[in-house]
């Protein structure tokens, strides 16, 4: 069985968000959890995805589930960009592929100029006031903070600029208690002309990783705050990790286009 390890939202080796890609044979099921969670552990990057075709004529093409070294996640975006870069570049998929996912059906769109979109569900904001110690946490005082919904699970927090979310050195293991997957921070960008709108950095301890290094899901979360406060449905997020990335966005009601790009780095073949 072929591995690759893709890095995504990047046009480079050694940037971005790396994620396992795992296409499995035509099936109607996937591998036991155990099987697949020990695979995503072995791998160790934030998030592997395990793919299988579907029989054809129905709602999706293939199957999709995603695991962090620690627990299966509801919803990724880097690792379906990957997954959806694999199935372009080897042919298996070249048009847009439509997976059945537990956030329900997600449309990849591979382009001619090597970009992929993402079709995925809007993130519900819901305003909510900041919680006794997130300020002490973080290491910075929220300006606001928003509530993501189930398929995201993430505290939105907004800072008061983008030097401030650079600087962030949180204390993981009281962030943990704040949100069911982690905290996202952010603040519109110092100088748009830099060619980003607004900036992130994602810390996900509940689920087993730090520090995210560039994260779709939270950009479906993202793109409703920015588009409101800045007046556009079209933006790009640099999320500032020390790999980092740009993730276009783009608001259509209750779903968001994402578009970034991906690169093969790693393939080979798993043996377990």
């Amino acid at each position: 069985m072929r591995i690759r390890i893709v890095d995504a939202f990047t046009d480079r080796p050694f940037a971005g968000n790396p994620a396992g890609v795992l296409l499995l044979d035509a099936s109607t099921s996937f591998p036991d959890d155990a099987w697949l969670q020990n695979v995503a552990l072995e791998v160790n990057h934030a998030e592997t995805a395990f793919a299988h075709p579907l029989p054809a004529d129905g709602e999706a093409d293939w199957a999709l589930r995603w695991f962090t070294p620690a627990a299966e996640v509801a919803m990724c975006g880097h690792a379906t960009l990957a997954t959806a870069h694999v199935l372009a570049t080897t042919g298996a998929a070249p048009g847009p592929v439509r997976f059945a996912t537990r956030s329900g059906v997600l449309i990849a769109t591979a382009h001619d100029d090597g970009s992929i979109t993402l079709d995925f569900p809007t993130a519900p904001l819901t305003p909510v006031e900041v919680p006794q110690g997130v300020a002490e946490a973080l290491g910075a005082e929220p300006l606001t903070a928003h509530d993501t919904g189930p398929n995201v699970g993430d505290l939105l927090i907004e800072l008061d600029d983008e030097k401030t979310v650079l600087g962030l050195s949180p204390d993981l293991a009281s962030l943990a208690r704040y949100s069911e997957r982690g905290i996202i921070a952010t603040a519109r960008a110092s100088d748009p002309s830099e060619g980003y709108d607004f900036v992130s950095r994602c810390f996900f301890p509940n689920i087993g990783i730090d520090e995210d290094p560039v994260t779709g899901s939270a950009h479906t979360a993202l793109a409703p705050f920015w588009s409101e406060r800045l007046g556009r449905t079209a933006l790009t997020g640099r999320q500032a990790s020390s790999r980092s990335g740009l993730v276009r966005t783009e608001l259509r009601g209750d779903r968001t286009l994402l578009t970034g790009r991906a690169v093969t780095v790693i393939e080979g073949e798993l043996l377990a």
